[in-house]
């Protein structure tokens, strides 16, 4: 949970890339609250399976994947 308890509103299960013309990822769970006030997710490379970290303000910026 982050510093007041309060996890923010993430896109679980949505499909986005990384950009307009980025690989295609999952996005998965919050994980845990940056010092900025940012957050980390967890997001799952829709190719490859593979499990990475990413910010929630980058997740918010990038379009769903078509």
């Amino acid at each position: 949970m982050g510093k007041l308890g309060v996890v923010p509103s993430v896109p679980v299960g949505k499909i986005k890339s990384f950009g307009a013309f980025g690989p295609k990822y999952e996005v998965r769970e919050a994980l845990r609250a940056l010092d900025d006030g940012d957050w980390m997710v967890e997001v799952m490379l829709a190719e490859t399976g593979e499990k990475a970290e990413y910010r929630l303000t980058h997740v918010n910026d990038d379009p769903e994947a078509r």
